[in-house]
């Protein structure tokens, strides 16, 4: 019953993720199709890029949602070092050189850059909380570490949009 709920924790915000891409990517083609009064309804602030940057971005941004995915996986299989491991390495503090982070932050807004500070280090946090259950023994902190990682994500994409 434990293990049932926490796969459904898990999976809910990664679920919910997914759907509001869905959703912006069907406003985004009706925005394409059609400059109605729909189209002026977009709120997002544009960001732009250079287009070699703006494509390494995308990259790095479909990477981290696989590794959100991966995140849920490892917990739900109670691997719980593998999952800080991946983590750290892969959208932790640590991995900012990795991502050429200071490259591509003189493109943004302050605010863009604000959050994904923030997702950096609560990614980083929930390294620390799933590196803890095997003495805690409790899994909780570490799923509400991920929450705030993918809550991170989302106020990013509700807030910013490339053109």
């Amino acid at each position: 019953m434990i293990r049932k709920v926490f796969v459904i924790t898990c999976a809910g915000p990664l679920l919910c993720m997914g759907l509001a891409l869905a959703a912006d990517e069907h406003v985004h083609q009706h925005m394409d199709e059609s400059h109605s009064h729909a189209a002026s309804k977009e709120v997002r602030l544009v960001v732009k890029f250079p287009a070699a940057l703006l494509q390494r971005e995308l990259a790095h941004m479909r990477e981290h949602l696989a590794i959100l995915g991966q995140l849920q996986v490892a917990l739900s299989k109670g691997a719980y070092g593998e999952a800080a491991d991946l983590a750290e390495k892969n959208l932790g503090m640590s991995s900012l050189p990795m991502h050429g982070a200071q490259e591509v932050a003189k493109y943004m807004p302050q605010g863009m850059r604000d959050l994904g500070t923030e997702l950096h280090r609560a990614a980083s946090r929930f390294a620390l909380e799933a590196s803890n259950v095997g003495a805690t023994g409790d899994v909780r902190p570490a799923i509400a570490a991920l929450s705030d990682v993918t809550q991170r994500c989302v106020a990013c994409h509700a807030t910013y949009r490339f053109r």
